[in-house]
């Protein structure tokens, strides 16, 4: 390993030679990751909370991961597109093994984006239709067509969207609007609102309704039980398909392979990424064999330089086996109980917390800077965050325009019952200096 520049001279480079793409750089400079622990440039240890990019679902440098790298890296790593392996048609395999009825046929990219970006495109080209509806806090990627059905970030001055982009209201139960006169969340009428905004705006052309199960950037939305059932029913019956973005919930984050098996559904489109690659770039798109037909009958095309590539498609072969082999689904429904219950408690103990949403080991808890009002408390979070990362905790604080500071919570399924209560006991330190600090001020 190379020497490392120290703080100051690194980041002068940093700003020297790279671009920024608007994200801010973190001010922690990590120099090893290992199973759920990150190090930096001092030697501190911080526990990851955020599993990389939401995408280290076995820990990082998972030792049977590290072995296929290395193997396939010597011996077949990447190849022209058209040159199917045996570790592509395995993944493919192994995969459907997995999807229910009647998805079966698969094909493996890079990254999010491609993966909603093929979708996007595959319902346009089957249906002959063009339009697309998204959740108005989602996040598909930031591609031409992922990016125009992206509407919680990245909009702002990109000139025009792909025609045809039809927002619906986000399933966001601590602040809608739809209350029932207990004050509970009236879901049923704020969807039959929202379809009634989109049959009026639709000119008769919906391809498709691409959707997360869980809103992760848009602030860990977590719709009620019965949500998705009533969704798939309003589609079917307008002929609509469903695209179902899975890229953090995933190959068992949240406690079922899939978060839309929670309400019994089956999409017309899956789109995998982040947690099939464990943080490596793969990617994965599973669709019935009618509509494989159907593309592939209108000339469906969908090239790129890393399409089926072996080392890749060897990695989430291996991720998938481990995944099976030790029941993650089970491990990410207990160690996020206990996530869950820690968090109920620290929400009992600090008014700034507004609310506790999520599934498994993707938790998200919202920041409020008053208790009657429920104004966001993006600054106080921000506090929190920071002060979190000092103590050893790495978690990601979402702060977008519309709602409070939501961190998102999402440690590798690895994780252990001692690293829970460890993070839990960070997350309540910097709670007790954030508001101590805000009531100094």
């Amino acid at each position: 390993m190379g020497s490392i520049d120290n703080s100051a001279a690194f980041f002068a480079k940093a700003d020297k030679h790279l671009m920024s793409t608007g994200v801010p750089y973190s001010p922690v400079v990590i120099t090893k990751a290992k199973g759920t622990r990150l190090y930096d440039q001092n030697g501190q240890s911080i526990l990851d909370f955020t599993s990389g990019q939401m995408s280290s679902l076995l820990g990082h440098s998972h030792p049977e991961i590290v072995e296929v790298v290395q193997k396939y890296v010597a011996e077949l790593d990447h190849l022209l597109s058209n040159m199917i392996t045996q570790p592509v048609v395995d993944l493919a395999e192994r995969l459907a093994r997995f999807l229910p009825a009647p998805l079966e046929k698969s094909f493996f990219l890079n990254t999010g984006s491609e993966s909603t970006e093929a979708a996007i495109k595959m319902a346009k080209m089957y249906t002959g239709k063009f339009e697309i509806i998204a959740f108005a806090a989602s996040y598909h990627g930031l591609t031409q067509g992922s990016g125009s059905a992206t509407y919680s970030t990245g909009r702002r001055r990109g000139g025009p969207c792909m025609p045809g982009q039809l927002a619906f209201p986000a399933p966001y139960a601590y602040r809608s609007v739809f209350r029932k006169p207990d004050g509970s969340y009236d879901w049923e009428t704020e969807m039959d609102f929202a379809w009634s905004m989109i049959d009026r705006q639709s000119v008769g052309s919906i391809a498709a309704f691409i959707m997360e199960p869980i809103l992760s950037t848009g602030g860990i939305l977590d719709p009620p039980k019965g949500y998705f059932a009533r969704m798939a029913e309003e589609c079917k019956k307008r002929g609509i398909l469903i695209i179902m973005d899975e890229a953090q919930t995933g190959v068992g984050r949240t406690g079922k392979m899939f978060a839309f098996e929670h309400d019994g559904i089956v999409p017309d489109i899956l789109a995998l990424s982040k947690t099939l690659g464990c943080g490596l770039p793969l990617a994965a798109v599973s669709t019935t064999a009618e509509i494989a037909r159907g593309c592939n009958e209108a000339g469906f095309l969908w090239l790129t330089t890393h399409l089926n590539d072996p080392l890749t498609a060897a990695v989430g072969n291996k991720v998938l086996e481990i995944v099976e082999r030790e029941d993650v689904c089970t491990r990410a429904t207990e160690r996020g109980e206990q996530l869950r219950e820690g968090l109920l408690k620290l929400q009992k103990k600090y008014w700034c917390i507004g609310d506790v949403r999520g599934k498994g080991l993707l938790q998200g808890i919202e920041i409020i800077s008053d208790p009657e009002t429920r104004a966001p408390g993006s600054e106080l979070g921000q506090i929190v965050s920071d002060q979190a990362m000092a103590r050893g905790l790495s978690c990601n604080i979402v702060a977008l325009p519309g709602m409070g500071g939501v961190f998102r919570l999402a440690p590798p399924v690895t994780v252990t019952s001692e690293e829970i209560t460890e993070g839990l006991e960070i997350l309540d330190e910097a709670f007790a200096y954030a508001l101590k600090t805000k009531k100094a001020v």
